[in-house]
């Protein structure tokens, strides 16, 4: 059994908040330059580099890279051979979001109503997911989603009869609904399968799969790259002024299903994609 002490879990969520609002991903910096190359609007080349000017001043200059610094989104993978100490692991986490958008001056966007919508000052509650795995480590992700693209996604609960191609028509409808609201291009998590809450759930952790990772199931895997070409002949493009790249990527998560079910969900981001990962 380890032992680890939740203060080092507060230390790696304000590190994370900091680093995913300043700097991009390694893989979504890498689809980012795929694009800029394959563009082939002139206007929608001229977007992508500002994008990509963006992102350079917002590393340099301890900028966000975004006004939008999201609502924190937590992905909490603990091992059951670790016994955590020092206070309740919910606690450690939200005091993590507390203390990083303190002090990464970074903008504050929580209501603690939905209705009555008084700003938390310090951006909590995070909305955190947990999953006990084997082992004795705590894997963290974070993920500050903006809400541009977050309002933009959609479930549908299809029947089993509409089959693939009823799934393939519910993402080309979500993204053409997205349009240029999301902030294109687009990464699109979806989950397929499940209940309506597990569908849900599945679309957010498939925005946190590298992008450069496609899905470990065959068909699943052609099914990603079929939408993503279909995608990008809408032609949306960078910004939603036209173009080829409508959609950087785009991850698809399946689980098993009740048999009168066939639940879709599509979670939109924009063209960051923020996400943050460590190890404890």
């Amino acid at each position: 059994m380890r032992i680890l002490d939740v203060s080092l879990v507060t230390q790696a969520i304000k590190e994370m908040c900091i680093e995913a609002n300043h700097f991009l991903a390694e893989d979504m910096r890498c689809v980012l330059d795929k694009a800029s190359q394959e563009e082939s609007s002139t206007l929608g080349r001229q977007i992508l580099e500002q994008l990509q000017e963006n992102l350079s001043i917002a590393g340099e200059d301890m900028i966000p890279i975004c006004q939008d610094t999201g609502m924190a989104v937590v992905f909490a993978e603990v091992g059951q051979d670790v016994h955590l100490t020092g206070g309740l692991l919910e606690e450690a986490i939200h005091e993590g979001v507390r203390q990083g958008y303190i002090e990464g001056y970074l903008r504050k966007s929580v209501v603690g109503d939905p209705i009555f919508r008084e700003n938390t000052k310090d951006n909590t509650p995070a909305v955190i997911h947990y999953k006990i795995v084997s082992g004795e480590q705590v894997r963290l992700t974070f993920m500050p989603k903006g809400f541009g693209s977050e309002n933009m996604s959609k479930v549908y609960m299809l029947k089993p009869a509409d089959g693939i191609e009823g799934v393939k028509e519910a993402i080309l409808n979500a993204v053409k609904e997205a349009g240029p609201n999301a902030c294109p291009p687009m990464v699109i998590g979806v989950g397929i399968g499940g209940t309506f809450e597990k569908c849900a759930l599945m679309s957010k952790e498939a925005l946190a799969r590298p992008v450069n990772e496609g899905s470990p199931i065959p068909y699943v895997r052609e099914l990603e790259q079929e939408l993503l070409d279909k995608i990008n002949q809408l032609g949306i493009g960078p910004g939603g002024l036209g173009g080829r790249v409508t959609a950087l990527a785009i991850n698809i998560n399946t689980y098993p299903t009740h048999i009168a079910g066939l639940p879709v969900a599509v979670n939109i981001c924009c063209h960051v994609n923020r996400h943050a990962t460590r190890v404890l």
